[in-house]
């Protein structure tokens, strides 16, 4: 076991728990289509380290030298747009196929958010799979619950935040949310659109392109329906 110190990410799928439909159809085409639009976002931030897929979120590390977290804000937003931008485009794909299912037209209503934290953290390797552990993973996790009221933001802990609130350009609003275990915290949240500089519109993709993802929800959610493989994310929003 190794320790040092990152910035830790997760990004979260909002809404996912509604998305997740009783009816088996539905349920197999919202795990392939949440798998899909996970990897995109995943593939949108390649500079940093994949820890794990948590059901409807993927959680990422960056690590850190100590008194540089202030050069790793800039690097999270920037992560934060690419992934919302593939986050959103990957769900416009998925929503213009033309199976009529909850698990692919229910796409629509799910959003992005993100949050941030930075600390100390101890990295287990267990059959090839590396775990991050400490009181800074368990913070970083209990941030998802709170009273943010928009549905796409990008969260930063109040030791992260104050690294370099000066190079946080968009604006920024204050929360106090209480944490289980760790009372009552500040933390700064700016709106995922406003880190966006005059973003290009998503383009509406083409009749043969929605033809080839209608192929792509409903060929990998066979084994689902049938029982061949175990619907994991779905299982982790009950």
């Amino acid at each position: 076991m190794t320790s040092g110190r990152a910035v830790l990410l997760i990004a979260d799928i909002g809404g996912y728990t509604d998305y997740m439909g009783a009816h088996r159809m539905s349920l197999a085409h919202a795990e392939v289509n949440t798998g899909r639009m996970l990897e995109r976002m995943i593939d949108a931030a390649p500079g940093f380290d994949l820890i794990e897929i948590e059901g409807d979120a993927a959680f990422l590390s960056l690590p850190v030298d100590e008194g540089e977290a202030d050069a790793s804000i800039p690097e999270i937003l920037d992560a934060a747009v690419a992934m919302h931008r593939a986050f959103h485009l990957e769900r416009q794909y998925v929503t213009a196929n033309l199976c009529p299912c909850k698990g692919c037209k229910g796409a629509a209503d799910l959003k992005l958010k993100f949050v941030a934290h930075v600390g100390e953290v101890a990295t287990q390797t267990i059959r090839d799979r590396i775990k991050l552990v400490g009181i800074d993973v368990i913070q970083v996790h209990r941030m998802l619950k709170n009273p943010v009221g928009i549905p796409e933001y990008v969260l930063l802990s109040e030791e992260l935040y104050r690294t370099g609130e000066h190079t946080v350009a968009a604006p920024v609003q204050e929360v106090s949310p209480e944490l289980e275990g760790f009372g009552t915290v500040r933390a700064y949240f700016v709106d995922v659109g406003d880190l966006e500089n005059s973003p290009a519109p998503l383009l509406s993709p083409s009749w043969p392109k929605r033809v080839g993802q209608t192929f792509a929800a409903v060929g990998p959610g066979l084994p689902y329906m049938l029982g061949l493989r175990s619907m994991r994310s779905a299982e982790t929003a009950r």
